[in-house]
């Protein structure tokens, strides 16, 4: 089920000359839903995909995902920038082959071309900021 501020900003998507809205404000509660994680579905979190529910024209996606305990995203090739920011929880990101540990408040930018992924470490879930450009 679609929540009503959802609708509301698709109704008011553009302005009638066709220019983007002023701003878009999502409630992440209204964009929160359980799934397995993309690449790979190792293991479940809690995907709050805040960009889908902003009108177009948009040209980023910015999300927050939460790793719950024993669970990743899969090694992937990307095909833009892209950036992991961590709110709490820990963590080991790899791109191309290199891992490096990551804790709340640091943050990694993995390049155009690289093969990325990240798992959750620890005895909490892993909470992100994920962002990259939409083409």
């Amino acid at each position: 089920m679609i929540a009503l501020p959802l609708l509301l900003a698709a109704a008011a998507a553009t302005t009638p000359s066709g220019k983007a809205p002023p701003m878009a404000v999502i409630d992440e509660k209204t964009v929160a839903r359980e799934e397995p994680n993309p690449h790979g579905k190792i293991g479940m979190s809690t995907a709050y995909r805040i960009s889908d529910a902003v009108p177009q024209p948009r040209r980023m996606e910015f999300r927050k995902r939460i790793l719950h305990v024993g669970s990743a995203i899969g090694l992937h090739p990307i095909a833009h920038d892209e950036v992991y920011y961590v709110l709490s929880g820990t963590g080991d990101v790899t791109s191309d082959g290199e891992t490096r540990g990551l804790t709340p408040g640091m943050a990694a930018y993995l390049y155009d071309g690289a093969v990325v992924g990240i798992k959750q470490t620890g005895k909490e879930p892993l909470a992100l900021i994920i962002s990259y450009p939409v083409k």
